[in-house]
């Protein structure tokens, strides 16, 4: 049983991480290196931890981003 629900976090955690990556690729920096990639998402951790306005308006870019994906 153990094992069973050890192999189903791996399973969810991969599906997460494909997930991730498909948003790297639907922003256009596929391409990018993985450092500038990694810097640039610990700067905006920072960011928006620190700014209730930028997290929203990010939040809108992202949002229609997604409302623009073809069925």
């Amino acid at each position: 049983m153990a094992r069973s629900s050890i192999l189903d976090a791996r399973r969810k955690d991969t599906r997460e991480k494909i997930a991730l990556g498909g948003l790297i690729v639907k922003a256009g920096l596929r391409y990018e290196k993985r450092a500038l990639l990694l810097g640039a998402l610990i700067d905006l951790r920072h960011r928006i931890n620190l700014d209730e306005n930028e997290r929203a308006r990010l939040i809108a870019i992202g949002s229609e981003a997604f409302g623009n994906d073809d069925p």
